[in-house]
């Protein structure tokens, strides 16, 4: 298991890991847009929010990834939580494929009480995804990767 800080960002996640790219150095590991998703949930969205960051990853060294995105209220509508710099801020537990039994444990113990914003269920990236913000108010996302994603 790997936990990793996971940032949102109004816009500008691109401008900002660029930023960070610059301190840190190193590539980044995965960088996809809206526009990136499959057509059915691209479709309506606007050439600007098509060109927004979806996930953006910047291995910092062999135990800390820092990724972020930009955030949508098409596809972050069941948050209702307003975007608030200073506050836009995950902790991202990253599981491998034979950890999945794991996932559903952690998911389900740290988000009881809690709000879901997203259930843990299999997603277009390969993975088995969801986010919430536990009873104390701090959010969490679980990634379990169940096989390569090819952006």
């Amino acid at each position: 298991m790997q936990l990793n800080h996971y940032l949102n960002f109004n816009g500008t996640a691109e401008s900002a890991f660029e930023f960070y790219r610059a301190i840190f150095g190193g590539e980044f590991a995965m960088l996809s847009r809206y526009g990136d998703l499959p057509n059915e949930n691209s479709a309506s969205l606007s050439d600007a929010e098509k060109n927004a960051i979806l996930h953006i990853s910047l291995p910092i060294n062999a135990h800390t990834v820092l990724m972020a995105s930009d955030i949508n209220e098409q596809f972050c509508a069941q948050r209702n939580i307003p975007f608030t710099q200073g506050t836009n801020h995950y902790i991202s537990i990253n599981l491998d494929a034979h950890e999945q039994d794991e996932a559903h444990r952690l998911f389900d113990a740290l988000s009881q009480n809690g709000a879901v914003e997203m259930p843990l269920e299999e997603t277009f990236w390969g993975a088995l995804y969801g986010a919430f913000t536990d009873q104390f108010g701090i959010q969490w996302m679980i990634n379990c990767q169940l096989k390569n994603h090819v952006s």
